[in-house]
C-alpha cells in the first residue's frame, strides 16, 4: 500500500484525483473536523485511499467539492471507515444522504475477537503491528497552513485503514460472517442518527429517571426547545443550557425572570434573549402529561426471578463465546442481558450480527426451547 499522499487544494487537482479513484472496488475514507463551537461539524480535511493512491483533500481551500461527492456517493464503490458515525454525520449534513455501500472496521472487528469500540490506533497496532503517532490528536484542523507532520498524521488514518479492511474482509469471508454485518452497516444510513427528532432528545438526559409527572413533561419540552434553538444558532447544546440545568428547571419550575436569575448555570444573556420563551414552555408543559419512561429508563432493579434468568443467559453466552473463540463480553454484557430479560422486543441482542450469533439462542432459551445439561463433565445447551 502506498504511504505517500497527494495534497489536494485546487478544483483541477480534485477532479483529477477523483477520476483516478474511479473504478476502485473500495475507498478508505476519514475526515478531520472541528465542532467545539458549533452544533454542526465543520469539515476541515477529507482523506481517501486505495492500495496504490492516497489523497488528503483540503475543503477549506476549495469552493466546489462536487467531484468528491460524486466519488463518495458512487454506489459501485464500498466506502470504508473506522467508527463511521461522526464522519457520516458530516456528509449527511452536506448532502442529506449517506454514502453507500459502507464498511465500518470498528463494527466488524468484534466478530473476529477484538474488543468492541476498539480505537483506530489500537486496532492498527493489534492487526498490523504498526504504532501510529498520537502527537496531533489535539490539532486545530481549521488553522492554516497545516504542517507536514499534521498532514502525514491525517494520511496515515486511511493508509492503514485500507490494510485493516483487507484483512478483516478476508477473515470474515473465511468464517462465513461477512453477511452478518449487513444490518449493522445498513443502520448507519438511518437519518435519525445524524438529525435526531427534537421531541426524543430528552431520552439522552440521564436526569430524566429522577423526574415524573409535570417535572418530566417540562424537562422533555425544554430539551426539544434547546435542540431546535441549537440548530438554528449552530451552537453546541450545552452552550445554551446544560443537561443538569434543564433538570433543575423542570424540578423548580420558575415563574419569572427573577426566578431564572437565581438558577446556577443560566447566563444573563440567555435569560435576556430567551427567558420569556423558557418561562412559557415551563408553564405550558406543566399542564401536560409527559411521554412515559420505559422500563429501562426508569432504572428499577431486577427482581429475584429476573436476576436468575440473567444468570442462566450469562452461562449460555459463555458457551456460545467459547464455541466461537470470542470473549463473552463482546457478545453480551450483564447489563444488556438484564434489558433483554425485561423487554427483548427492542434489544440490541436481536439486531445485526448479535442476532445471528447469540440473540436467537437467548430467545429460544427464554421460550423454553433450550436447556442445560452436563455430559461427560461438560456443560452444553441442548434443544428441547
Amino acid at each position: 500500500m502506498s504511504t505517500e499522499y497527494q495534497l489536494v487544494e485546487t478544483e483541477v487537482s480534485l477532479i483529477e484525483i477523483c477520476n483516478q479513484f474511479k473504478g476502485s472496488s473500495w475507498l478508505a475514507v476519514d475526515t478531520e473536523f472541528e465542532r467545539e463551537k458549533t452544533y454542526y461539524p465543520e469539515l476541515c480535511l477529507v482523506q481517501v485511499a486505495t492500495p496504490d493512491r492516497v489523497a488528503v483533500i483540503d475543503p477549506l481551500a476549495l469552493d466546489n467539492l462536487q467531484a468528491l461527492f460524486d466519488l463518495l456517493y458512487d454506489s459501485s464503490i464500498t466506502k470504508v471507515f473506522h467508527a463511521a458515525r461522526q464522519d457520516l454525520e458530516i456528509f449527511y449534513h452536506l448532502q442529506k444522504a449517506i454514502p453507500q455501500p459502507l464498511f465500518d472496521t470498528q463494527i466488524a472487528a468484534p466478530l473476529l475477537g477484538y474488543n468492541e469500540q476498539t480505537g483506530y490506533a489500537n486496532l492498527v497496532n493489534l492487526m498490523l503491528g504498526v504504532a501510529l503517532s498520537k502527537a496531533h490528536t489535539r490539532t486545530d484542523w481549521k488553522r492554516r497552513p497545516l504542517q507536514q507532520a499534521q498532514l502525514q498524521y491525517a494520511a496515515d488514518d486511511v493508509i492503514y485503514l485500507g490494510q485493516v479492511y483487507s484483512s478483516l474482509l478476508r477473515q470474515l469471508q473465511q468464517h462465513g460472517r461477512l453477511g452478518w454485518l449487513a444490518e449493522d452497516f445498513a443502520a448507519l444510513s438511518d437519518a435519525n442518527l445524524y438529525e435526531p427528532d427534537p421531541e426524543t432528545v430528552w431520552k439522552k438526559n440521564r436526569g430524566a429517571k429522577k423526574l415524573k409527572g409535570k417535572q418530566l413533561s417540562v424537562m422533555q419540552q425544554l430539551a426539544a426547545w434547546r435542540e431546535r434553538r441549537a440548530r438554528t444558532e449552530n451552537l453546541p447544546r450545552n452552550w445554551l443550557i446544560r443537561d443538569e440545568v434543564i433538570v433543575d428547571l423542570a424540578q423548580l419550575q420558575p415563574q419569572s425572570k427573577s426566578d431564572l436569575s437565581r438558577l446556577k448555570g443560566l447566563s444573563e444573556r440567555l435569560i435576556h434573549r430567551h427567558g420569556e420563551e423558557i418561562l412559557k414552555i415551563v408553564k405550558t408543559a406543566a399542564q401536560q402529561d409527559p411521554v412515559p419512561l420505559t422500563k429501562s429508563q426508569s432504572h428499577k432493579s431486577l427482581n429475584t426471578m429476573e436476576e436468575a434468568k440473567v444468570d442462566a443467559l450469562t452461562a449460555l453466552v459463555r458457551l456460545i463465546a467459547n464455541d466461537n473463540h470470542l470473549h463473552p463480553n463482546i457478545l453480551a454484557s450483564r447489563k444488556e442481558l438484564g434489558k433483554f430479560v425485561r423487554d427483548e422486543s427492542d434489544s440490541s441482542l436481536l439486531k445485526g450480527w448479535r442476532e445471528h450469533l447469540v440473540g436467537k439462542e437467548l430467545k429460544a432459551f427464554l421460550d423454553g426451547k433450550r436447556t442445560f445439561q452436563i455430559i461427560d463433565n461438560q456443560m452444553i445447551c441442548k434443544r428441547i
